[in-house]
């Protein structure tokens, strides 16, 4: 997702159990043409301006819209991008790039949520998605923390999330970063939807102890009326009611 790094980057529980008996039901490697999966895009200022009413016309139901990295940035395009998707039609969700090495995840998870990251009940708009992925910058693929470390970070991350919005964040991450970096943590997805990213036909093996993925990242060179030039494509692992059903928190 974020274009600046040098690697490939980027619901069981009761909260979310009716979400779940949607998404669960999917066969967790379907390709696109096999499941029921509803399709959507991400983005950032790296599309430029973007004309939401020809990419609802095109049949994007959703997008994921980058706000803010570590603690000082937030993308210059997502003010337009997060109003003008929601004015015309599209579930939206921000997504925040994650600097763990940097500051705190409370702190970072604060950042977000006081930059467009916070949620509201009115069927468009998604609970805010972490990326996690390797470091593109100095410091390390794993950002220079052990497995315990790295634990630690994103359940601070994913604790305040939900203590200003009271919603579970989704996490974005791809099988090998996730394995390797937070050792098979099993824990967050009792709770938290995964988005995977893997650029194939197929979702692949998924994370240790995720037993389905809700979002599905499957290319980066897609294409989408209203957009130039590249963007990533992917799917949710349901229908649209489903997907206004996390939304609503429902």
């Amino acid at each position: 997702m974020a274009r600046t790094r040098l690697s490939v980057r980027r619901l069981l529980a009761a909260g979310l159990a009716a979400a779940a008996t949607a998404a669960v039901a999917l066969v967790a490697t379907a390709g696109p043409a096999a499941a029921a999966t509803t399709p959507g895009i991400d983005v950032s200022r790296y599309q430029g301006s973007i004309n939401w009413t020809s990419v609802r016309n095109a049949g994007i139901q959703f997008a994921f819209i980058k706000a803010t990295e570590g603690t000082s940035y937030k993308d210059p395009n997502f003010n337009a991008n997060y109003v003008n998707a929601y004015n015309a039609g599209v579930i939206r969700g921000a997504y925040h790039f994650a600097r763990p090495n940097i500051s705190a995840g409370s702190t970072q998870a604060n950042y977000l949520a006081s930059n467009g990251g916070a949620w509201s009940a009115d069927s468009r708009t998604l609970p805010a998605a972490l990326d996690l992925e390797g470091n593109p910058y100095s410091g390390g693929y794993c950002y220079g923390l052990s497995t315990t470390g790295m634990r630690n970070w994103v359940q601070d991350f994913l604790n305040t999330y939900r203590s200003r919005t009271g919603r579970y964040a989704v996490i974005y991450t791809t099988t090998s970063w996730w394995n390797q970096c937070t050792g098979s943590w099993s824990g967050p997805w009792g709770n938290h939807p995964l988005w995977i990213a893997r650029w194939a036909s197929s979702p692949g093996t998924l994370p240790a102890g995720a037993p389905f993925y809700s979002f599905w990242q499957y290319t980066s060179t897609g294409s989408v009326s209203g957009i130039s030039g590249n963007v990533d494509r992917n799917y949710w692992n349901g229908d649209r009611s489903r997907l206004i059903a996390l939304a609503n928190n429902t």
